[in-house]
């Protein structure tokens, strides 16, 4: 007798879409979502949608403030540098795990990704490399065998994909974190954690200065623009 698969609720499939809007800069940092624009769009009734903001909610994707709505997230630095200390913390025991219990699967899937992000590169997609870059790091979690520590990435991973799209802008950055990703995969075939952990710390700690650099550039931005049209007015 099969087991029988269950389909995604309608909530699910309503939130793994907004989410990948997100995720792939379809939906702005800051943009406000309407339940109604997007029930139409989706072509669903307005309490999925409902549902499906509650649950980004939790994820941190979507903001939501009374009298106003809901907002798809906008990162303060303080943001950034708290998930980047989480991504840290989870990611070098998920690293250390991967090389100690199953080094060879860890192994294959970086490889397959790392090869993936070097035909991105070359075909200068940078959406796809983005997506690899994720993927990369989803890997270390799914052969790192301890579901737990999985399912509390998978918590974030959202919020941390939505992050790498928006604000991965510096000159240079692509670069470096792709060495980077390449550094870490031979140290995983050396079965080197200590080695492997260094360039991880590295890599996660030049994430947050960029990030937070494009944070700050992007919040006077707007303040700008606000004193702008104040001005105007």
């Amino acid at each position: 007798m099969e087991p029988i698969k269950r389909a995604a609720s309608l909530k699910d499939s309503v939130a793994d879409t907004i989410r990948m809007s997100i995720v792939t800069g379809e939906l702005a940092l800051g943009q406000p979502l309407s339940e109604r624009t997007l029930a139409e769009r989706l072509n669903v009734s307005k309490t999925p949608v409902r549902e499906a903001l509650a649950q980004l909610r939790l994820e941190g994707l979507v903001h939501a403030y009374p009298q106003r709505g809901a907002f798809v997230f906008t990162p303060n630095r303080t943001e950034v540098v708290e998930m980047c200390e989480l991504r840290q913390a989870l990611e070098a025991a998920a690293l250390k795990m991967a090389i100690e219990r199953h080094p060879d699967d860890a192994k294959r899937a970086l490889e397959t990704i790392v090869h993936r992000m070097e035909a991105a590169l070359g075909h200068e997609d940078r959406r796809a490399y983005l997506a690899e870059d994720t993927q990369f790091h989803q890997a270390l979690f799914m052969t790192c065998g301890n579901g737990l520590l999985m399912r509390t990435y998978e918590m974030h991973v959202g919020k941390i994909s939505a992050l790498r799209t928006h604000l991965a802008q510096r000159q240079g950055h692509t670069a470096l974190s792709f060495a980077e990703h390449k550094s870490i995969l031979q140290a995983v075939k050396d079965r080197d954690s200590e080695h492997a952990l260094a360039i991880l710390d590295t890599h996660i700690a030049r994430t947050r200065l960029s990030y937070s650099a494009e944070v700050e550039r992007s919040n006077d931005a707007q303040s700008n623009d606000s004193d702008d049209s104040k001005s105007a007015g």
